[in-house]
């Protein structure tokens, strides 16, 4: 009875090598052998003695990126030295305890004990995907499987557009896809920081298992998109922070801006005045002019490239001035409306002469402003005029009661001459109210 374990033992050696050989060849009929031999030595282990008390087997599922590392561990719970062995998803072995019969190189041997068998596998890829086999022999067997689940990132990510340039206004059509990844990549738009909704989404399915992902976004370009990185960006098991960006050329006309260099304050008569003319487009402006709305420019202007110089300024010089920029896109401009106060003016004038906008004078008119004062002024002095003339009208008005009896009088001589007391009665009882 003391030579069973060692004969045993040989026996064993003698099967994992014949599996070794049979794998090495790579014929079908060898694996048809091999699998008969497989049923020879389960047979054997059938018969070994079982465990006094009950082993659990243990294995967990692995989730491995294509290229990395995948780790499989077989874990036995009071175990008596009973026989663990892997086997891949061909039902071939890979370890025999810690022994290899099949020759792939990628499996190294990590940890074994009486209670556990690990192996690693590298450079992972998608062949590599499916159920692992871990087996017990005890009385009755046990096997227990773990599930390789490989990911794929995607290999390429591209955006097309149609063209590279655009003007403001126009809609942009992009496409961005994402090739070959497992599973399907979910992909989101951004513009700048500022994340884009919109976009549709088309799954293509391939083979190996995997899948081709394709995104469409429609955006209406504005002048502040020009340089703005418009990006895809990939969500994805596999990676982080995957992404590729397109930059768009947006073309506009002109933005105008009209300020002045000095004075800063009251435009006074005798005084100089210098404004300046800034320009935003794209293209640049190719040309940009100043003139005088409703008149000519003053013959005493000048005029140098931006900028407009009035060395001695006089009333006549009131009015609104305007520079117009224009590019291949487009022209624009801006005002600005000019008056010019006494040379003894102090007061900041209630409006200022300074009025610029983008498109059109915007500037309000010092006169007609002074129109409608004077014509408020009038009403009040007319309003006042009225009512001083009723109130004088209605000054000093009383009623005078005559004495008793005089409802009956004929006239007042009478009245006066039938009153009790005569004259002077008459007189007491006239009362004044006022």
């Amino acid at each position: 009875m003391a030579s069973q374990p060692g004969a045993a033992l040989r026996l064993l050696l003698l099967i994992s090598g014949l599996r070794a050989g049979l794998l090495q060849q790579g014929r079908s009929s060898s694996l048809h052998g091999s699998s008969e031999n497989f049923a020879i030595a389960d047979s054997f282990y059938e018969q070994l003695p079982s465990s006094g008390e009950r082993q659990n087997l243990e294995t967990e599922n692995v989730t491995v990126v294509e290229g990395e590392v995948a780790t499989i561990s077989c874990r036995v719970k009071n175990n008596d030295d009973s026989v663990i062995q892997l086997l891949n998803p061909n039902r071939q072995t890979i370890y025999f305890r810690d022994f290899r019969p099949l020759k792939d190189s990628r499996f190294q041997l990590v940890n074994f004990s009486s209670s556990e068998l690990r192996v690693s596998l590298t450079n992972v890829s998608i062949h590599d995907e499916g159920r692992y086999f871990c087996q017990l022999y005890t009385d009755p067997p046990q096997e227990a499987y773990t599930t390789i689940t490989v990911l794929i990132p995607p290999n390429n990510l591209v955006i097309d557009v149609q063209k590279d340039t655009y003007v403001e206004g126009e809609e942009v059509e992009m496409n961005c896809t994402a090739m070959a990844s497992k599973p399907a990549a979910a992909i989101r738009w951004y513009k700048g920081s500022q994340e884009l909704e919109g976009g549709k989404t088309e799954v293509e399915a391939m083979d190996n298992k995997m899948f081709r992902v394709r995104s469409q976004i429609s955006v209406t370009v504005l002048k502040e998109d020009d340089e703005v990185p418009f990006v895809c960006l990939v969500d994805h098991p596999a990676v982080k922070d995957l992404e590729t960006r397109q930059y768009i050329d947006v073309q506009y006309k002109p933005v105008v801006m009209v300020s002045v260099v000095y004075p800063q304050g009251l435009t006074r008569e005798g005084e100089a005045l210098e404004l300046t003319c800034r320009t935003v487009g794209k293209p640049r402006p190719d040309k940009v002019t100043w003139v005088r709305v409703d008149d000519d420019l003053p013959e005493h202007v000048l005029i140098e490239d931006e900028k407009l110089f009035i060395s001695s300024l006089n009333k006549t010089d009131n009015g609104t001035y305007r520079c117009e920029a224009s590019n291949s896109v487009g022209s624009s401009s801006a005002d600005y409306t000019l008056y010019v106060y006494d040379a003894s003016a102090t007061t900041e004038p209630a409006v200022h002469d300074t009025r610029a906008a983008e498109e059109g004078p915007l500037g309000v008119d010092h006169a007609v402003i002074g129109g409608v004062v004077a014509v408020v002024v009038f009403a009040m002095l007319c309003l006042l005029i009225i009512l001083g003339r009723y109130f004088a009208r209605h000054k000093g008005t009383y009623f005078t009661h005559e004495a008793k009896g005089a409802d009956d009088a004929a006239d007042a001589d009478t009245a006066i001459i039938n009153a009790e007391g005569g004259q002077n009665s008459c007189e007491e009882k006239k009362e004044y109210f006022i």
